[in-house]
């Protein structure tokens, strides 16, 4: 398998295919509210990336509420919150795709190149049969798959491992830290989405889905 031809693009989900985050930040202020816990969208930024149980723990901790809750209770309040979020994304459509991304899909499909999702999100799978982009992934990895959650490689691994990619011949996009740091410990070329600020362990920053191209990454990257 030769490991200097571009094999494979592997893409996170929320804020690189579609802003399905806002959704995200909806749900967790419901609930936040419920409990009467300060959140608003400073705050949310410490959840990017982040699995939904350690976000709630986050959330919890800004309220000073860890101990309130028993383990039982707080998989009930995730449960709550993911509740809340599947509501909210009924009203995703295509339309909804990030500026960029479907023309991007197109033109790695056309050049053969295997497609996967690594998001912690469980509803991922349902999200992309909103976006009409199901049959744009040859593989979706959700947390569930894995034990450790990003900035761990494992998801973005198992990703590889499904598609027949070698980790070294993938490139990883990413909105996150967690999820950049993730993609560069698994080895693979990281392609962060945001500002040179928030991306600065990324390989290559684009301030935008709309400036992705595959000549481009194929040239920063060094894999034909």
């Amino acid at each position: 398998m030769e490991t200097n031809k571009l094999q494979a693009v592997i893409f996170d989900l929320d804020g690189v295919i579609t802003d399905s985050a806002k959704y995200h930040y909806q749900a967790w202020k419901m609930l936040a509210d419920r409990l009467d816990i300060p959140f608003d969208e400073e705050y949310n930024e410490k959840l990017k990336g982040v699995s939904r149980m350690e976000s709630l723990e986050l959330i919890l901790k800004n309220g000073d509420a860890c101990e309130k809750f028993t383990a039982e209770e707080k998989a009930a309040l995730a449960d709550e919150k993911n509740e809340f979020y599947k509501e909210l994304i009924h009203q995703i459509t295509p339309a909804d795709i990030l500026p960029g991304m479907a023309e991007f899909l197109a033109e790695l499909r056309a050049a053969g190149i295997r497609t996967a999702v690594a998001s912690v999100s469980r509803n991922a799978p349902f999200i992309l049969a909103q976006l009409g982009v199901t049959d744009s992934f040859d593989y979706v990895c959700g947390a569930a798959a894995v034990e450790r959650a990003k900035p761990f490689p494992d998801i973005f691994l198992v990703a590889a491992q499904h598609v027949g990619a070698d980790p070294a011949a993938c490139v990883g996009v990413e909105d996150a830290e967690a999820g950049i740091r993730a993609i560069n410990a698994a080895g693979m070329f990281s392609v962060g989405v945001g500002t040179p600020d928030q991306m600065r362990e990324a390989k290559l920053i684009l301030s935008g889905t709309h400036e992705r191209s595959l000549a481009r990454i194929r040239e920063a990257s060094g894999l034909a």
